[in-house]
């Protein structure tokens, strides 16, 4: 997943459950445009943390896996 994707995912999780990202920036103590930068993928100065409690609000995590040697049916799609 890059750091576009992310904020994508993001986005669309909080856009599923009908949360503004003002509501969502408000309740983390974060910016409304840092936020809206991650979602677009136009920030690089969003911590690993600030990541972290975006998805916990949001009721979501990541997990790590062994990445394979072949390509994901995403990543072959995609031309990646």
């Amino acid at each position: 997943m890059t750091y576009l994707e992310l904020g994508q995912a993001v986005r669309e999780l909080r856009l599923r459950q009908k949360i503004s990202q003002q509501q969502m920036a408000d309740h983390l103590a974060i910016s409304r445009t840092t936020l809206n930068a991650f979602e677009l993928g136009r920030s690089g100065d969003v911590g690993l943390k600030k990541v972290m409690k975006m998805l916990d609000y949001l009721g979501s995590e990541i997990s790590l896996r062994e990445k394979s040697p072949f390509p994901t049916f995403e990543e072959l799609r995609d031309g990646r």
